[in-house]
């Protein structure tokens, strides 16, 4: 295994009293847990170092004894937050910690609804993201009911019939602030069918679409229009959503390298966050670093190499096989 023993990395397996990363593979094998099969399996072009700190954190779970995969997804999350570079961007943020901690969140019971918040070119994107969610139904009692919620209703309707969404339309009255639904249709009758997709058209609607469906988890995508839709939609959600004493789970996605939007120097370089980051952080509960999908550009960001939303359904997929272990 290639990834660099840092004094992180070497600190967990001391814990498990393992000497290397090729031990703590051999130590998920012997369970019936191959870590470095399911990321590949997830994202076929990840890099080495992501099935190494998979395996780190996989091992981590087994040996602390987790009871469930909600236990599993946060500890597993230690596992990826041991791997980050120190001084990196991705350490910085806890971006392995956070990984960990939407997983577990998915996979609790108590989250019912999750939304996928997006610029209406981010719309084609958020095929990774549902794809998390509809494994995470695997192992829940209760499904979780997914949706997208983005910025223009066109949008939303071609997503729905090319991917075979279930469309609403809405329309937002700004006078009274209600929120009607004129309009469904079910472009499948499979599981594509049951994720409901929306389209806003502006921040109050988005809003108000937040409200209706009761969402408890989001992730915003990065895309040219996130200071026009999802991060205000997340921060706004969060503020009312807090005064009424309801839960509410926000992630920022992507980002980390000062490229978009700049509200500042750009001679300032790693010292210079993006407005889309500096928007992420007025809202999230966890802030991820680099590409949803690419992952070379997480990697830069001092993380390990694998897109952000493969990397939320290896951590769940993993923390689900960690907690059948104890049953």
């Amino acid at each position: 295994m290639n990834t660099p023993i840092t004094e992180s990395v070497r600190r967990t397996l001391d814990e498990m009293q393992l000497s290397s990363l090729e031990a703590a593979y051999q130590y998920c094998m012997d369970r019936g847990i191959d870590p470095k099969a399911l990321v590949m399996d997830t994202q076929p072009i990840a890099f080495e170092s992501a099935a190494d700190a998979y395996t780190l954190g996989t091992a981590l779970a087994i040996f602390r004894g987790a009871k469930t995969a909600e236990e599993a997804a946060n500890i597993i999350g230690e596992g990826l937050q041991a791997c980050t570079k120190p001084g990196s961007v991705a350490e910085q943020r806890q971006v392995g910690i956070g990984h960990g901690a939407l997983a577990a969140r998915l996979l609790n019971e108590e989250s019912g609804c999750f939304a996928f918040l997006a610029g209406h070119e981010s719309f084609a994107a958020a095929e990774g993201a549902i794809k998390i969610a509809l494994n995470v139904n695997k192992s829940r009692k209760n499904p979780l009911k997914v949706i997208l919620n983005g910025l223009g209703k066109d949008a939303a309707y071609l997503i729905s019939r090319i991917n075979g969404f279930t469309y609403v339309r809405t329309q937002y009255n700004y006078q009274t602030g209600e929120l009607v639904e004129v309009e469904r249709r079910r472009f499948s009758q499979g599981p594509r069918g049951e994720i409901l997709c929306y389209g806003a058209d502006d921040v109050r609607e988005g809003v108000a679409i937040m409200h209706k469906e009761q969402v408890d988890v989001s992730i915003t995508g990065n895309s040219t229009n996130p200071t026009r839709f999802q991060h205000p939609v997340a921060g706004i959600y969060k503020a009312e959503r807090n005064r009424e004493g309801m839960p509410y789970f926000s992630v920022a996605s992507g980002g980390g390298t000062g490229r978009t939007l700049h509200p500042d120097n750009v001679a300032a370089g790693p010292a210079s966050y993006g407005m889309t980051d500096t928007m992420g952080r007025m809202h999230a509960d966890a802030q991820f670093a680099g590409s949803s999908s690419v992952p070379a550009h997480v990697a830069m960001m001092g993380f390990i190499g694998m897109g952000n939303n493969p990397m939320v359904g290896a951590t769940v997929a993993l923390a689900v096989e960690v907690g059948e272990l104890s049953l």
